[in-house]
This record gives structure tokens, C-alpha cells and sequence, in this order.
């Protein structure tokens, strides 16, 4: 008699254990029903930018159109020679943009009286040497020294093997949910079966520290050195 109740509370055990695992899995990173179990897998890896771009722009705020605009040419063969001696080929000279800015009451309300002229030229230049337009994007003020006025609108670093990589972390994702959903359902003795569906979520791609999620994804472009996460969430068969 004392045997069959022993056997009886082992047996219990076992099934509150198999009932607290179902719990930890609907609350966890994946859910358990009869037959299948839905498991959310990930995987990323480090990936170092393979080119750069740098886009800024020399200005100028004079008194009128015409002097803004001589002003302007004048200094853009000074910042065209600064380029090639940095070895920089690919340049990109943007059409100019100008505005009028115009002068204030002592009210505070603007009147029609022109204060002075704003132009820019913006150029964007491009290089597989990261590192060059790395230094250049921090030396370029230097020009300051020869009476340019320069501004840097923005500093752009890309990886080429994405396409690639993208498919290698969604199978790395799927591989991580299959192992995920073997230690879930080791207690209770079974094993994932035949994938029964998967659901791609969005790539992040973000600097190597950074903790930042989107449900829309992350395209992180300031950063030479990126970290590129993949998940997957995937529905196994049990058997």
C-alpha cells in the first residue's frame, strides 16, 4: 500500500512538473499546446562598415545675393584641392541653396528690409576607405583656418554583405528556436518535430553596445562597427 502511494506522489510530481513547464513556456519566449509549441529564436553577429559617406556643405551670410554667391566660388576650389590631397576621388558637388534672412523691429516682428543673404553648396563625397572619410569628417574644420566656413550636415558608414548575412542570420534565429524549444520540452520528454510555419521579425541593426529595439526595425548608419540581430519565430510539431 505504502509503495502504490509513493509511486502515486512521483507520478503527481511529474505532472505538476510538466504543468509548471507549460506555464514557464506561455510566459516565456514561446507558447505549448497539445501538438506544437511556438518558439521565438534569435542570432546576430558584428559586422565592420565596408564604405562611408560624408555629406557637408560650405556657407556663407553676406549682405547681399552677389557677394554671398563670390564668396562662395571663391572657396570652393580651396576645399576641392583639401579633398584631392586626401586622396578623395568620388566627390559630388550639390547644386547651391540660398535665403534671405531679415531684420527684426525692436518689437520683435520682421519687417521686409533684407539683414543678409544665406547660400550653401552642399558636396557629398564616398570612399570604400572607411577610415579616410572617418578622419576627414573630424579634420575638415581645419578649413576654418583658410576662411571657409564649413558645416557637417552628416557622416554615413554601410556594410555591402547584408543582403547575404540577412539570410544567414535567419537560419542562425531558426537553429536558436529549435534549440530553445528542446531545453523547454526536455522535462517532459519530448522533442521538436518538423517545422510547421516561421515568421521573419524585422532586422536591427544597430552600434555594437546598443540595447535600442523598433517593432519597425533599426538601420543604424553612424557606426562603423554594427551589430546586425535577426529573429525568427517558429512553430514545431511535437513528436
Amino acid at each position: 500500500m505504502f509503495e502504490r502511494f509513493e509511486k502515486f506522489q512521483l507520478v503527481l510530481f511529474a505532472v505538476i512538473l510538466s504543468l509548471g513547464l507549460i506555464f514557464a513556456v506561455k510566459a516565456g519566449t514561446g507558447a505549448m499546446s497539445k501538438d506544437k509549441i511556438t518558439v521565438t529564436g534569435s542570432a546576430y553577429e558584428i559586422v565592420k562598415s565596408d564604405s562611408a559617406r560624408l555629406e557637408f556643405e560650405i556657407t556663407a551670410r553676406k549682405p547681399d545675393k552677389q557677394l554671398a554667391y563670390k564668396t562662395v566660388k571663391s572657396q570652393l576650389p580651396i576645399v576641392m584641392k583639401y579633398l584631392e590631397d586626401k586622396g578623395v576621388t568620388d566627390i559630388d558637388v550639390k547644386a547651391s541653396n540660398g535665403y534671405n534672412s531679415y531684420k527684426y523691429t525692436a518689437n520683435g516682428n520682421m519687417t521686409n528690409d533684407i539683414a543678409y543673404y544665406n547660400l550653401s553648396q552642399q558636396i557629398v563625397i564616398k570612399s570604400n576607405d572607411v577610415q579616410k572619410i572617418k578622419d576627414i569628417s573630424t579634420d575638415i574644420q581645419s578649413l576654418l583656418d583658410k576662411g571657409v566656413d564649413i558645416n557637417v550636415i552628416s557622416t554615413e558608414y554601410f556594410y555591402s554583405g547584408l543582403s547575404d548575412l540577412k539570410v544567414k542570420l535567419l537560419q542562425d534565429a531558426t537553429t536558436d528556436a529549435k534549440n530553445r524549444a528542446s531545453a523547454m520540452l526536455k522535462a517532459t520528454r519530448n522533442k521538436p518535430g518538423k517545422i510547421q510555419s516561421v515568421n521573419m521579425g524585422v532586422f536591427q541593426i544597430t552600434p555594437v553596445d546598443s540595447t535600442n529595439v523598433s517593432d519597425m526595425g533599426i538601420n543604424d548608419t553612424s557606426t562603423v562597427d554594427k551589430k546586425v540581430t535577426a529573429v525568427a519565430n517558429v512553430v514545431f510539431r511535437i513528436k
